[in-house]
């Protein structure tokens, strides 16, 4: 099965309909680092990383994996190495932080957008998140935590997520 982006509030899993927001820009087929738009295409997706300080390991198919502190993914650019994965929080490298305050990681699963063969500013950490306020995204999905619950019990790993 497949998750649709139905339109640029709606994501759609079998007879599912989810709200959610992506990038401030909307969405584009020319991604590139920083534009905030949510790239188009058909996606696979990648495990599920969640805080086991707040949250109890989630009912899903997906491999579950806790976020720890040190954990951060690339978006630096410049590095040809570790662009676009998941790394141990260095401060030579530009990343994300996975472990934030606010509970926006708390639950995520990263689309797997420019994974494969890793372009160098095309775009990197584009995930379904969580959000609170439905306020547009820096190009990811994000959805509020109790439909964000309701996916994971749907979805398993051969899931594929349609931005069109």
């Amino acid at each position: 099965m497949t998750i649709i982006l139905k339109n640029k509030e709606t994501l759609k899993y079998d007879d599912f309909f989810l709200k959610c927001c992506i990038g401030k820009n909307g969405l584009t087929k020319t991604k590139f680092e920083g534009d905030r738009k949510t790239p188009k295409g058909i996606f696979s997706l990648g495990n599920l990383y969640f805080r086991k300080d707040r949250n109890s390991k989630p009912i899903t198919k997906l491999k579950c994996i806790p976020i720890n502190k040190k954990m951060g993914w690339c978006d630096d650019p410049k590095s040809k190495k570790y662009y676009n994965k998941l790394i141990k929080v260095s401060k030579k490298i530009k990343h994300e932080k996975l472990f934030r305050k606010d509970s926006k990681y708390d639950l995520l699963i990263p689309i797997n957008y420019n994974t494969k063969q890793t372009r160098l500013g095309k775009g990197s950490a584009i995930f379904i998140h969580l959000t609170k306020n439905f306020k547009p995204t820096e190009g990811c999905i994000a959805l509020k935590k109790k439909e964000f619950l309701i996916l994971l019990k749907l979805i398993n790993k051969n899931t594929k997520i349609k931005i069109i």
